[in-house]
Parts: C-alpha cells; structure tokens; sequence
C-alpha cells in the first residue's frame, strides 16, 4: 500500500514537500512516480523514479521546481515541490510499478500499477 502526505494550502511561490510511504512490501523492486489531476483534466505524470533512485524524469512544467527523489530504507518517496504557482494547484497522486533494474524509466499513469490515495495541493495567488 502506498500513503501520499503533505498536501495543504499554500501562497504562490511557496513550498511543499510530498511523500509517498509504503507499508507491507518494499520499494526497492519499483519504479515509483508523481501524479496529478486537476478537476476536468486528465491525470498527468509530473516526476518519476528508478528503482534504484539514480534516474529521474519531470515533466517540462515542473522542471527546476520539483524535484522527486527517494529513501528505500524509509520505504519513501519525496516530492519538493518550490516555486508553486496556481497552475499546480491538484490531486496529487503516487504510484509504483515493479520493474527490473535496467527498465526504461517510463512516466506514463497507464505503465503505474500501484496507487496511492490522493493528497490535495492549492495554490493561492
């Protein structure tokens, strides 16, 4: 099971920092990544993971600004989140698929087995 946290209310330019803990099984066999869904949008991928945390992905929109990375002996996944603007303002999501260590590193919500509960991010301007 994974548990997304850290969503809250926030001022434009501000920070927050998500995290997506997983109990039962480990995450060193996953690739795990960040999700997104505003109201009448489609979920979209904003970073993602490998297993073993030395590949990283982010989308366009968030690069500079966020930065995913993880703790496998914490069993975590964390998403700093600086310079947040109203466009960010969503559903937040983690996800895990389990992968071999040399699979290509995919961002696609489709690829992503495992989700956790949302955790909602606003924006305020």
């Amino acid at each position: 099971q994974l548990q997304a946290s850290g969503g809250g209310l926030v001022q434009a330019g501000g920070s927050l920092r998500l995290s997506c803990a997983a109990s039962g099984d480990t995450l060193n066999n996953y690739a795990v990544g960040w999700f997104r869904q505003a109201p009448g949008k489609e979920r979209e991928g904003v970073a993602c993971i490998s297993r073993g945390g030395g590949r990283t992905n982010h989308a366009n929109s968030v690069e500079g600004r966020f930065t995913i990375s993880r703790d496998n002996a914490k069993r975590t996944v964390f998403l700093q989140m600086n310079g947040l603007t109203p466009e960010d303002t969503s559903v937040y999501y983690c996800a895990a698929r389990r992968v071999i260590l040399t699979a290509p590193l995919i961002c696609d919500p489709d690829e992503f087995d495992y989700w956790g509960q949302g955790t909602q991010v606003t924006v305020s301007s």
